[in-house]
């Protein structure tokens, strides 16, 4: 199926939380002078206009990126997603344009670093080639991110950050998903994978949480953030698995959520969730 556009929910509360993790790994890898691969399984176009019909028309945005915008006082952690954010609307201080993860990534990753983008919907995919023809980095395949991610296994690089976040618009996606981490870990068991999932009233998606922390990995951060309560309709919150995750990211993202989730609460009853697995 085709049909998802993310173009209606970029910027939402669930990007704040995937951006956030990704710049946060992303920072960490760059520590070093070695170069990095970027691998983004599912990346759609790349950027969004917050002022086309898309967005327009459902304004998740408002309730994401656009509670933290130009807030003072926030979080270090936040520093770099947000700094790429407004790279992406070329320094002005009004908000009109919403980076995608690809985006995000290659405003924070070097000369040296390679990015592999893949998206299987024609037109997304046709939208992300334009977008990155000047960028010599960057290679985009239209195709199954999925099957993508199996050709490029195991890297030349080392250090490798791989972002798998399908849109669940089919239940396969959530048993493909760990199908796909099972096999990644064969090939390449040191790269960090970080899997977004949304959290929603459904039995595949209170499932996955678990089947994700039971799918082999050694190390691993699950994060969640909700910001209503898990008894109300569509997407309540969402998550981010990350697997060989950088040591700081747990005591980055403690430091973080309690602000984060109390700017993006929508109910009294908006919470997180921080566990990790083999970080000792």
């Amino acid at each position: 199926m085709l049909s998802y556009r993310h173009g209606f929910h970029a910027g939402n509360h669930a990007d704040v939380l995937k951006h956030l993790v990704q710049s946060l790994v992303i920072e960490y890898l760059t520590r070093k002078d070695k170069p990095i691969r970027y691998i983004d399984t599912h990346s759609a176009t790349g950027g969004y206009s917050l002022e086309d019909d898309f967005a327009k028309k459902t304004a998740e945005w408002k309730e994401g990126i656009g509670k933290i915008w130009q807030k003072p006082d926030l979080p270090e952690a936040l520093s770099d997603y947000l700094e790429a954010v407004s790279k992406f609307n070329n320094n002005n201080q009004k908000l009109k344009l919403y980076p995608g993860s690809p985006s995000i990534a290659a405003n924070l990753l070097r000369e040296q670093d390679r990015l592999s983008l893949f998206e299987l919907h024609p037109a997304d995919s046709r939208q992300l080639a334009r977008n990155f023809e000047h960028d010599r980095r960057v290679r985009v395949s239209q195709g199954d991110g999925f099957a993508g991610l199996k050709s490029l296994l195991p890297p030349l690089e080392k250090r490798v950050l791989i972002l798998i976040d399908p849109p669940y618009e089919v239940k396969d996606d959530y048993n493909t998903v760990i199908k796909s981490l099972k096999e990644a870990f064969k090939r390449f068991a040191v790269g960090v994978y970080a899997v977004w999932y949304p959290r929603l009233d459904s039995e595949h998606s209170r499932r996955f949480g678990h089947k994700l922390e039971k799918c082999g990995a050694q190390r691993w951060l699950h994060v969640t953030l909700d910001v209503r309560g898990n008894n109300t309709a569509g997407m309540f919150g969402s998550g981010m698995f990350v697997v060989n995750p950088p040591w700081l990211l747990e005591q980055q993202l403690k430091e973080t959520l309690p602000q984060l989730t109390s700017m993006l609460s929508e109910t009294p009853d908006a919470g997180f969730t921080l566990k990790t697995h083999g970080m000792d």
